[in-house]
């Protein structure tokens, strides 16, 4: 098992320059949470006593970077003792370090930023089932499973099952089978917001006034034994949110398909 020390983080980057970057890319970014639109945090109770590694936070997705940049600020307000509040940007001086996020591929390898983005935390993933808006069919790489329970191995990392930005899509089997062979503490993550205030990298504000949110949720109770990965895979997209139970405009659609059939049925 890979481990960090004092100089550097379980990949080999140094902890100065993780720092540097994220203080800047924090500052960058704070007026976009909490200037041109208000994110609200709740739940950060819940991270408070959680131990240093083998935690994973699972969350949907809606923009690229945007909801990264918004955890970084939140994990790193928390390791200063500041709950469900960003307002204090002074928790950028002491960040959290040893925080990582999965990350497609090819979505980091695209211009400065996002490599600039890769340095303060991503393990990056080739997706399996689509690449530059194809679709595809490959095996998945085990160094880069090696490479996740590693970052589990030395701290916190935060991934999205759904593996894309579009609402209510099917969440990929990888994440649960990784669950129950790594035995981490699960965090689930509501986000809500993002996808209307911010384009869709998450780097451009799209409109102001928005009061983005983001939900911790209290650790998921898994029996890593008993449970396939489906039903963990299951209470994961429960969790989130992002099961058709939820779905506003799929049942609404659904209720006027219904109508429009009975009035057919009664007309003929």
């Amino acid at each position: 098992m890979a481990k960090k020390n004092i100089f550097t983080d379980s990949f080999g980057t140094p902890y100065f320059l993780k720092r540097l970057i994220i203080f800047i890319l924090g500052i960058v970014s704070y007026r976009r949470f909490n200037g041109f639109n208000k994110l609200k945090i709740t739940g950060t109770e819940h991270l408070v006593d959680l131990p240093d590694s083998n935690v994973l936070f699972v969350s949907n997705h809606q923009t690229y970077f945007a909801d990264v940049a918004a955890m970084y600020h939140a994990f790193c307000a928390v390791n200063n003792g500041y709950l469900n509040t960003i307002k204090n940007p002074i928790y950028l001086l002491n960040p959290k370090i040893d925080f990582y996020y999965v990350a497609a591929e090819e979505t980091m390898n695209k211009g400065i930023l996002p490599k600039i983005f890769k340095i303060a935390g991503a393990v990056t993933v080739k997706r399996t089932w689509r690449a530059e808006g194809k679709n595809v069919n490959r095996l998945v790489d085990l160094s880069e499973i090696d490479n996740i329970m590693k970052a589990l191995d030395n701290g916190w990392v935060a991934t999205f099952p759904q593996g894309t930005t579009a609402a209510f899509a099917q969440g990929r089997k990888g994440t649960a089978k990784l669950i129950k062979n790594q035995r981490p503490i699960v965090i689930p993550i509501k986000i809500n917001g993002f996808r209307r205030a911010f384009d869709k990298k998450g780097l451009r504000v799209k409109v102001t006034g928005v009061k983005p949110t983001m939900e911790f949720k209290k650790a998921l109770d898994i029996d890593y034994d008993e449970e396939n990965a489906q039903q963990i895979l299951h209470k994961i997209m429960t969790a989130i949110e992002q099961t058709e139970d939820f779905n506003v405009l799929h049942t609404y659609d659904e209720e006027i398909k219904a109508k429009k059939t009975e009035q057919n049925n009664q007309q003929n």
